[in-house]
């Protein structure tokens, strides 16, 4: 079996209640895609909580006659938008086409709240997308999502800092240890980087590793979050913590903010999408051209990555006009004016190939003391294959962050996520092994 075009199994979505077959209307009877090759027509609603997108609407609307979209703005997963999202589309209210994140996916697949594309887009348009970012959208065959962007982690860090300090940029994590001890040794109120208590890189660090924290094993859910390369970054970064060479705090706090300004935090443990954000946050402080993006360091010296974040744009079940909503979420994922359209508003590593030539043309790069697009593509060329996001990710999210907080170490912390993730998953009714 190919975890990377088969995360959910027909066996764990019966043990859930839920039959693929039959979870939706859309799925068995798209409304409005009649298969005569007629244009779709029709007013369709579209919700996301990407900056931009309200343009990218506009921009849709004035390229053509035949179909209307009505934007919404809503909040971000961790700020409710998610949960509204599900009770919209419970209450037949939902929109016709909505951003929602990988990591989140597999719940709307696995609860029937969004529709297969496969009968909708194109087959060409899918087989565009590379095996990895397929993955992430295609459960039991069918694809439920159009890949928006895919993000590669990135590392951020002070060029001048790191020359002041006398380092090159860390090719390996041991390297990085080294950076981080020369960096605190000749400024003690300095930090290479934060490790953020709140949101933990746990996850794609554990992935860029050679983790796989979910999988299939005769047709269970297998979890394996406490294997020995999620236990070795953990510990890894426990060590840092302890020998007080990265600063535990609040990801995206204002004492986070304050301390890239002033120089305590000189790095970020990222993704592409970081760059807009970190130019935001520092250009007052006259930070332009000491920034630069890097490929994370390797256990062993080889490239290896892993995707930090990422979206998808998915129909969901309770279109009434699945045709114009496939129309137009082919349109917003793979044509160069939607890009453009969006703008300046951040620096997007698109998932659809030769967008990131557009991309690059209208993000804020000029900030960065290199090619930052460059460093993505090289990124994004080593992403580790195989990665799969769990049924529910919010179960083991939520374990994770508490842990994070709690436990005595990061490897505790790594362990508790483990058991509280089978546990929940398992009163679900979903047949777990491990």
């Amino acid at each position: 079996m190919n975890l990377r075009r088969t995360s959910l199994t027909a066996a764990a979505m019966l043990a859930a209640g839920v039959l693929f077959a039959g979870c939706s209307s859309a799925a068995s009877a798209p409304s409005g895609d009649t298969g005569s090759g007629a244009t779709p027509t029709g007013e369709i609603t579209f919700w996301s909580s990407l900056s931009g997108m309200a343009d990218v609407a506009a921009a849709f609307n004035a390229s053509q006659d035949d179909i209307t979209v009505n934007f919404e703005e809503i909040a971000n997963g961790a700020n409710g938008g998610y949960t509204k999202l599900a009770a919209a589309i419970e209450s037949g209210t939902g929109p016709d086409v909505v951003g929602i994140e990988y990591y989140r996916l597999p719940g709307f697949v696995g609860s029937g709240q969004v529709a297969p594309l496969d009968d909708l887009v194109p087959s060409g348009t899918l087989d565009e997308y590379s095996d990895q970012v397929r993955g992430l959208v295609d459960f039991e065959g069918s694809t439920y999502g159009m890949p928006y962007d895919a993000p590669p982690l990135v590392m951020w860090y002070r060029q001048d800092v790191l020359d002041a300090a006398g380092v090159e940029v860390p090719k390996t994590w041991d390297e990085f240890e080294a950076a981080a001890r020369a960096v605190h040794t000749a400024n003690p109120e300095a930090y290479l980087t934060s490790f953020f208590t709140n949101e933990p890189q746990l996850a794609p660090l554990s992935w860029q590793a050679g983790s796989t924290w979910f999988g299939v094993d005769d047709d269970h859910w297998k979890v394996s979050i406490d294997d020995d390369a999620s236990t070795k970054v953990a510990d890894y970064w426990q060590k840092l913590i302890d020998e007080d060479l990265v600063k535990p705090q609040l990801g995206f706090s204002d004492e986070w903010t304050a301390d890239l300004n002033s120089g305590v935090v000189n790095g970020w443990v990222g993704g592409s999408w970081s760059a807009s954000g970190l130019m935001t946050r520092t250009e007052a402080s006259g930070q332009d051209g000491k920034w630069i993006a890097a490929v994370p360091p390797s256990w062993d010296g080889e490239p290896s990555g892993a995707l930090s974040g990422g979206t998808s744009f998915a129909v969901t079940e309770n279109s009434k006009n699945s045709a114009a909503a496939a129309a137009f979420l082919t349109w917003l994922t793979t044509d160069p004016a939607a890009v453009e359209a969006r703008g300046a508003v951040g620096t997007a590593y698109l998932a659809y190939p030769g967008l990131n030539e557009t991309a690059e043309k209208v993000a804020p790069v000029d900030y960065y003391g290199n090619d930052i697009y460059a460093v993505f593509d090289e990124a994004s060329a080593s992403v580790v294959g195989g990665w799969s996001w769990g049924p529910n990710y919010d179960i083991t999210n939520t374990a994770l962050t508490d842990a994070v907080t709690t436990a005595p170490t990061l490897g505790d912390a790594i362990e508790q996520t483990q058991d509280e993730t089978v546990d929940g998953l398992e009163q679900l009714g979903l047949e777990i092994s491990e």
